[in-house]
């Protein structure tokens, strides 16, 4: 039985304003909405406080776009730019505190799967940059969450207990969540969302030591369970 930990990638493990922002200039360039850029600023702010009408960064930053008349493929395309950014001091982003190590903690009680929406270029170097590449048994990038989580899920569950941790309960848990799966929540939303998670707090940081117990347990459970653990609050 090997237990399996899948990682999302932005606001989960890698944090910081930089790759929202650089979208966010994106769009504005492509609106005839000159004030645009500073709308978003508002409402990002309103995120981090705990405004609970958008997902993420992203959803706002798209949301407030698509009404100022920017297209569907205009705000794809704005993204695609801010992707190409990523990590650059346009795009500056770091590893939530700690990752490394984390990393190295779990691997010899679970298989650490990074799944992300997004595309692979930016996200490797980076993680060649931050010393984590090796950190993971698998990369998996344009998964198309939340229903391309589904079969990376399912095929996990049969090796052994998953837990699936993320960001957007809606992109990230959910699917995990119905397959029976533990859940971890990070984030802005973490402290507000009502999902039925089995842990949350702000960082990913903060879950380390329930994140390698949890690991640790899976690894000796007995097949039949699905490594469902007792809710945590951070």
């Amino acid at each position: 039985m090997t237990p399996t930990i899948v990682f999302d990638f932005d606001g989960t493990i890698a944090i910081g304003s930089g790759p929202v922002m650089a979208y966010a200039r994106e769009v504005a360039r492509a609106a005839a909405d000159a004030a645009l850029l500073e709308r978003i600023e508002v409402a990002l702010a309103a995120f981090e406080s705990g405004d609970t009408r958008y997902r993420d960064g992203y959803d706002v930053v798209g949301s407030l776009a698509e009404q100022a008349g920017v297209d569907a493929a205009a705000r794809a395309a704005a993204y695609d730019a801010s992707r190409a950014q990523l990590g650059s001091e346009l795009a500056p982003v770091e590893p939530v505190p700690g990752l490394a190590e984390l990393l190295d903690a779990l691997r010899s009680h679970a298989r650490l799967v990074l799944a992300t929406n997004a595309p692979a270029s930016g996200i490797e170097p980076l993680l060649e940059r931050w010393g984590v590449r090796d950190g993971f048994d698998e990369l998996r990038f344009a998964v198309g969450k939340p229903a391309g989580l589904d079969p990376l899920i399912r095929e996990a569950l049969a090796a052994g207990p998953v837990l699936a941790i993320g960001d957007i309960v809606e992109y990230d848990l959910a699917p995990a969540m119905a397959l029976g799966a533990s859940t971890a929540l990070v984030g802005a939303t973490a402290a507000h969302s009502t999902a039925n998670v089995t842990m949350r707090a702000l960082t990913l940081a903060e879950l380390r030591d329930d994140i390698e117990t949890w690991a640790a347990t899976a690894a000796s459970e007995d097949p039949a369970s699905n490594g469902a653990a007792t809710p945590i609050e951070r």
